[in-house]
């Protein structure tokens, strides 16, 4: 069975840092590459971050590029976004996904399993 599944969201000031977690399965999570996607309301789900699966290869939207960093761990079967700086616009259920399209990691249809989302509010 493929499981994703999120945590570590919540409401966080302007200029405060969470950590998001998504735990997988094992069948889930070898050899794929990883991704991050976010969806406001009333817009559509856009790519986050992205990294492959054995080396240190990291893809960012621009809107997120030196604030957020995505990472893995291998061993436990998770991948980590760090999230530093977090502005209003930032609010969105964030979701991860497995790629299935290895070279291609910026559009929702590269991923073929998605977790269920964790919301982050970003609020004063």
């Amino acid at each position: 069975q493929v499981q994703l599944v999120e945590s570590g969201g919540g409401l966080v000031q302007p200029g405060g840092s969470l950590r998001l977690s998504c735990a997988a399965n094992g069948r889930t999570f070898s050899g794929h590459a990883m991704g991050w996607f976010r969806q406001a309301p009333g817009k559509e789900r856009e790519f986050v971050a992205a990294i492959i699966w054995g080396g240190p290869s990291t893809y960012y939207a621009d809107a997120v590029k030196g604030r957020f960093t995505i990472s893995r761990d291998n061993a436990k079967n998770t991948v980590y976004l760090q999230m530093n700086s977090l502005k209003p616009e930032d609010t969105a259920i964030y979701y991860c996904a497995r790629n299935w399209n290895t070279g291609s990691y910026y559009n929702t249809r590269s991923y073929d399993y998605w977790g269920q989302g964790t919301q982050v509010t970003v609020s004063s």
